[in-house]
């Protein structure tokens, strides 16, 4: 941090991982490449950041649902490699074998709701976990390292850009390495991952810090990207980059939907950050402009699944579609109740006296257009809000946690959401079981892409 920050160089140190299928026994070898970032702000006072060498290496060849112990460094420079880890690698793609726990976590930041929410995942000895934006909330504070619980309102325009301050990325990151070490880890951004910098330059924390299978996947983009995990199908999408069906993102999601075989991958699960089914009074329809340009696609499609985080609570719905109940449309969770540094969300939207003026919904990130408007049918028509709890909203609840996925078959998983204060990470506050239907909804979405 300073004033006049001189990037290192990237390239004075190896990247290197040695792996193996024994502590002892590192016979394997991998090289990648390194790169540093800046983040860069061009105004008297402000303090610019440039980053630790992040080096990025892609190990090919590995065995499914095997265990590889690894170390990585340089073994050129003395003491520049680092202890021997350990991680498992997911069952091979396929109807018949699922990572037994996936964990799913939004908002996370580093607070102590932050620590009780990852003690308790781990105590959950999960396979993997998705990780659906708003990860350290670096821009929370000024590059001097002054926090607030929101930035507007304790700094309002008295900044002449929306600092940030990385350190807080280190923090995160040294923090998490228990973790990261040796649980595969899929990250998707949120709005606190913008980080505007000189010459309108964003994510470049996020882009730097994060691998993504992008290339692998057709994208080519760090926002948005697709795997597999045994025989489930994820998708990962973005709330903050182009949406509309003229974009990129939509173009590339056509073409990786089309390509899904559910006979391999009977699970589709789509994961990204502001949710478009959500009653709190936080964020209520600010997403409205990307679910009315892609929620046909997800439907058309039998998406089974859909996480998402950026409400700082917990939310299940029914199975949904364009604000009505479908027994062919996906299950939506919202998990940003992490850890934030922001408040917890409480209110609904529903609640009297709370339904938001529609004119406050848009977020410039999103494009920052006017698409969420009064009902037209159902309970809530004439309506912005519903005046009871929608009958899509199945539970919600004001609490922090995190939630575990276990797909049992081709047809069943379950899903369990875990509040921080019950002690026993066993107990879960809420836990269901989704049931796909595939040669119901299947049809039908065949239907849907014909019409």
């Amino acid at each position: 941090m300073g004033g006049a920050v001189k990037p290192l160089d990237p390239s004075a140190v190896g990247s290197v991982v040695r792996y193996g299928l024994a502590a002892d026994s590192l016979v394997h070898e991998a090289t990648g490449e390194s790169l540093v970032y800046s983040q860069l702000y061009p105004f008297e006072g402000l303090q610019n950041y440039t980053s630790g060498i992040i080096h990025h290496v892609r190990l090919q060849g590995l065995e499914p649902e095997t265990r590889y112990f690894y170390q990585c460094g340089d073994p050129s420079i003395p003491d520049a490699m680092s202890a021997v880890h350990a991680f498992r690698t997911m069952p091979a793609v396929g109807p018949k074998s699922y990572p037994e726990r996936i964990a799913v976590v939004g908002d996370l930041g580093l607070t102590y709701n932050t620590t009780s929410t990852v003690e308790h995942m781990v105590r959950n000895q999960p396979d993997m976990v998705l990780l659906l934006g708003d990860v350290c909330y670096a821009n929370l504070y000024l590059t001097n390292g002054t926090g607030t619980d929101c930035y507007s309102c304790s700094f309002a325009n008295s900044t002449p850009i929306h600092e940030t301050y990385q350190p807080r990325w280190d923090y995160w990151g040294r923090y998490m390495e228990p973790v990261t070490s040796s649980i595969p880890m899929m990250v998707v951004e949120g709005n606190h991952e913008i980080e505007e910098q000189i010459h309108n330059k964003t994510f470049a924390s996020y882009s730097s810090r994060f691998a993504f299978p992008s290339e692998e996947s057709g994208s080519f983009s760090p926002f948005y990207y697709s795997f597999d995990a045994g025989g489930i199908h994820f998708v990962m999408l973005a709330s903050y980059v182009d949406y509309n069906r003229s974009g990129a993102q939509y173009r590339w999601l056509e073409e990786d939907l089309v390509k899904v075989d559910r006979s391999v991958t009977p699970w589709l699960i789509a994961g990204w950050h502001a949710p478009w089914y959500t009653t709190y009074q936080a964020h209520y329809r600010e997403a409205e402009c990307m679910r009315v340009e892609m929620e046909e696609l997800l439907y058309a499609y039998a998406v089974d699944v859909v996480f998402t985080g950026h409400v700082h609570a917990y939310e299940r719905s029914n199975r949904v579609f364009n604000y009505t109940l479908d027994a062919c449309g996906p299950v939506y969770i919202s998990v940003g109740d992490g850890g934030n540094r922001e408040k917890m969300a409480t209110a609904h939207a529903d609640d009297p006296g709370h339904c938001p003026d529609p004119a406050s919904t848009p977020d410039p990130f999103m494009g920052g257009r006017l698409c969420a408007a009064n009902f037209t049918t159902g309970p809530a028509a004439g309506r912005f809000c519903w005046d009871q709890q929608p009958d899509y909203s199945a539970y919600r609840e004001s609490s922090f946690g995190h939630g575990v996925l276990e797909v049992k078959n081709d047809t069943h998983a379950l899903w369990q959401w875990h509040r921080n204060q019950d002690l026993n990470a066993d107990v879960a506050a809420d836990e269901v079981y989704i049931v796909r239907e595939p040669y119901k909804c299947l049809a039908k979405s065949t239907r849907l892409l014909a019409y």
